[in-house]
């Protein structure tokens, strides 16, 4: 799984559209001539380990190539460090794919080369859509990014860990998640809290953080906010009580990447950090008496979260928008989607999917995260400049905990609104 989602790593999900059988882009008459559908799709999964994505999507085309005929898919799985660079690069020679799955949609969307949601789904399977991720895939309130997987974070603590060290709860707030590290630190813990903020998904634990301490990256209209009062105090406390005092293990948390403190954890040598629900279950399986909570926050239990999600989007350079609509329709029934979820151990991205989810008992673990969803927080992704700050963001984060918060901080200010055409 990649970052985040997920960030997630990183990361699958789907959905449950329930079909009407009516396209929302012409009806369900047979179409008129034989069409291929070229997809590019990031793999979720590792070929070496047997599970890649390409099996998932062979099997469904078939499915849907039995049904509709005159309608072919070749669906190209690339890996995740090269997906959405190899999609740019078919973009810029004028061969994009008719729909992708990748990691962002808002340049393209910009650009005037997508199609709208609304002009490949009904109404009503439209509306199925979790409102965050449709708010998150949106731009000037039409959608174009189609949610495809989902995740959000939650509070990860070792139980064995926390009794050895006399902790009975988890902390609900920072100056607790503090004194507990502490008495985690004298019992001979490596790690009391995996602190990520190297350069893959630093910009994950830097907005839990600021989210923390009710701050934030952007503001309610889409302004980029990295040096707000609050975000300053909240890696100032980060910086004091937590680095300077040696509460985050022998590695240096700037150079620290997540898989890092995930490994540990996995381990059974760090006692708390911030996780997703794969996470949950790659614990479970090693035995980690594992306890989930919602975030600390400074004053309390934090009421935001981080939400992840990836994007499916259709290009309308080879105007095949019946086609798309028609194989976009078939991927997010209930059954197919479920499928790539259950696969991957991600959250679904329609309401549906996630009332299924609530009753099936083999997924009690994963609807506290699934809770999370319909308010969670999202990056910029419908910002064009959210590609480059975020880059920036994941190399120089890190430095807040070592060098001056509010200069830091202010830097990425500074780039971001360069980046965003000199909006504050």
């Amino acid at each position: 799984m990649r970052r985040r989602l997920l960030s997630l790593a990183a990361a699958g999900a789907a959905s449950a559209l329930a079909m009407t059988g009516l396209s929302a882009c012409g009806g369900s008459n047979p179409l008129s001539k034989d069409v291929t559908l070229h997809m590019v799709a990031a793999d979720y999964g590792d070929p070496k380990l047997g599970n890649s994505s390409q099996k998932y999507w062979d099997d469904l085309v078939a499915a849907f190539e039995k049904q509709n005929p005159h309608i072919k898919v070749d669906v190209q799985v690339i890996n995740w460090v090269d997906v959405d660079n190899d999609v740019a690069k078919m973009v810029k020679e004028n061969k994009a794919p008719d729909i992708a799955q990748i990691g962002s949609y808002a340049a393209y969307a910009a650009a005037d080369q997508l199609y709208s949601a609304d002009e490949l789904f009904t109404v009503s399977e439209q509306a199925d859509f979790i409102p965050s991720m449709v708010a998150a895939g949106s731009v000037d309130r039409t959608q174009y990014g189609i949610p495809w997987v989902s995740s959000s974070r939650m509070f990860f603590y070792n139980k064995k860990l926390f009794s050895d060290a006399g902790i009975s709860k988890a902390p609900e707030t920072w100056e607790e998640l503090a004194h507990d590290a502490k008495l985690l630190k004298q019992d001979g813990v490596k790690v009391p809290y995996g602190l990520p903020l190297g350069t893959e998904e630093a910009q994950a634990e830097a907005l839990m953080w600021m989210l923390g301490n009710s701050g934030g990256m952007t503001d309610t209209v889409g302004n980029y906010t990295f040096d707000s009062a609050a975000n300053v105090d909240a890696f100032s406390w980060v910086k004091k009580n937590l680095v300077d005092t040696g509460l985050t293990g022998p590695g240096d948390p700037a150079k620290t990447n997540r898989q890092d403190v995930f490994d540990e954890f996995l381990a059974g040598k760090a006692g708390m950090i911030n996780g997703h629900p794969t996470l949950l279950a790659q614990a479970k399986a090693k035995k980690i008496d594992v306890g989930v909570a919602p975030l600390p926050g400074r004053l309390g239990q934090s009421s935001d979260t981080l939400g992840v999600a990836d994007w499916m989007m259709a290009f309308k350079q080879n105007g095949n928008q019946e086609a798309d609509g028609k194989f976009l329709q078939f991927v997010y029934q209930e059954k197919n989607a479920v499928k790539f979820l259950d696969e991957y151990g991600l959250l679904p991205v329609t309401q549906t999917a996630s009332e299924a989810m609530r009753e099936n008992p083999k997924d009690r673990d994963l609807v506290q995260f699934l809770d999370l969803l319909p308010d969670a927080v999202f990056y910029p992704v419908d910002k064009i400049s959210w590609g480059p700050v975020s880059a920036k963001v994941k190399t120089d984060i890190g430095k807040a905990v070592h060098d001056d918060p509010k200069t830091v901080l202010s830097n990425l200010q500074i780039y971001a609104e360069s980046q965003d055409g000199g909006k504050s």
